[in-house]
């Protein structure tokens, strides 16, 4: 790997914002207000309890990212994490980084005695559907829950 990852700081806000920016127009056509993602990175930057950003990087170089939030399992007495969204920058696709990114993320979350690890994914975004499908990563807990909230499993 030729390659390392690490959690963001407040120093890496804008690299972080501009990820979100290109993410959000790449697979689901959607313009973000930058400003507003701005303030946004930054809030979740400070507080982790808002969500943690981890950051695939070569030297000072930003290849891609990664957002973990946590959730607390009464049922299971123990953290639940959700990968909300991971991006790679086009340049550095098909290097092993979104596999790299997943597999530290499904570390840390082991270590930390998490009771479950799943993706949150719109089932309509085809486009984020099939790089996540390609990875193996799992999404079917919210997928069960998303079809519940349509009618279709009831």
């Amino acid at each position: 790997m030729n390659f390392e990852i690490r959690p963001a700081t407040i120093e890496d806000a804008e690299t972080i914002v501009q990820f979100n920016i290109e993410m959000a127009l790449e697979s689901e056509n959607l313009r973000l207000e930058p400003e507003k993602v701005r303030r946004g990175v930054e809030k979740s930057l400070s507080n982790p309890l808002m969500g943690r950003y981890y950051l695939a990087h070569r030297g000072d170089e930003i290849l891609g990212q990664i957002r973990v939030t946590l959730e607390w399992s009464d049922w299971n007495d123990a953290e639940y994490w959700w990968i909300q969204n991971v991006y790679v920058v086009s340049a550095a696709r098909k290097q092993g980084i979104y596999k790299a990114l997943h597999h530290h993320i499904k570390n840390l979350a082991e270590g930390a005695g998490a009771c479950g690890l799943q993706l949150y994914v719109d089932a309509e975004n085809a486009a984020a559907q099939a790089v996540y499908e390609n990875l193996n990563m799992e999404q079917s807990h919210y997928l069960i829950f998303e079809q519940r909230e349509d009618g279709a499993d009831r």
